[in-house]
């Protein structure tokens, strides 16, 4: 099956204008790009044809090219990253079977999470959508709570049934635990991790449909695919000893240039 990868990513964020050119330091002390290290992330995935990055702005489009990345230039109108990967994927003449949408926040992303999330919906015909999931250890909820007590939106959490089908996606920790972990104790809560392989029909559907009560409150987009019936399948990943976060506001650089450096990422 053709696998093809798109990087969403507009300079416009509402939290973060600009965020796919703010810079990171690896723990070599090289600074590059969040959307050079996230095509850096898609490239080190195996079993894909190829790789592109959708956007709408020529900032970013000529610091994609200038690092070697394909570009695909779509409208200001798409309204977040699954509609700029369904209008990429028409741009590009569509002939793929799988679109993973590998979203330009998510540089410490390893190559198996996608591995494992495509292989996962490969193993479910009767699903268009799938989504990767992480486990919290303790030290990931706990900052996952302290984001929501200081008023910052960080990162989603993810609930699903015995079948691994999503029952909700949400910026709120769910589900609610009194108990404390320790940094290394496992939790039940899920960390959603921002990945979507696609069947090509179920993308192209999603731009139709009308942007639900859910979807606004939350403001993820997943959310229109429950909103309208569809089914999301849940893949489990394992971090393998590796940290994972996303950069979704400023304060979140020096917490990922923190991993880097701690996990050797250069």
């Amino acid at each position: 099956m053709s696998v093809l990868i798109v990087i969403p990513a507009r300079y416009a964020s509402t939290r973060y204008p600009g965020k796919p050119l703010v810079s990171l330091t690896g723990a070599d002390g090289d600074s590059l790009t969040l959307i050079e290290r996230s095509w850096r992330a898609a490239m080190a995935v195996t079993g894909v044809d190829r790789v592109v990055v959708a956007t709408d702005d020529d900032r970013i489009r000529t610091a994609a090219e200038g690092f070697g990345a394909e570009v695909v230039m779509t409208s200001e109108s798409c309204a977040n990253g699954t509609e700029r990967c369904a209008e990429a994927l028409a741009n590009l003449g569509g002939g793929y079977d799988i679109v993973v949408n590998l979203q330009g926040d998510a540089p410490l992303t390893p190559h198996w999470f996608v591995e494992d999330l495509v292989n996962g919906l490969r193993g479910a015909p009767d699903k268009g959508l799938a989504t990767p999931v992480l486990r919290c250890e303790g030290a990931m909820l706990n900052s996952l709570l302290a984001d929501r007590k200081a008023g910052r939106v960080g990162g989603t959490t993810a609930v699903f049934g015995r079948d691994n089908n999503a029952l909700y996606f949400s910026k709120e920790v769910v589900p609610f635990t009194s108990a404390t972990y320790g940094d290394d104790e496992p939790t039940p809560v899920f960390h959603h991790v921002g990945v979507y392989a696609y069947r090509p029909d179920a993308l192209a559907a999603y731009p139709g449909w009308p942007v639900g009560p859910l979807e606004t409150l939350e403001g993820l987009e997943q959310l229109r695919f429950l909103e309208n019936g569809r089914k999301i399948l849940c893949v489990e990943v394992e971090a393998k000893g590796r940290e994972f976060w996303e950069l979704n506001n400023p304060e979140d650089v020096p917490v990922i240039e923190a991993m880097m450096r701690k996990m050797g990422h250069k």
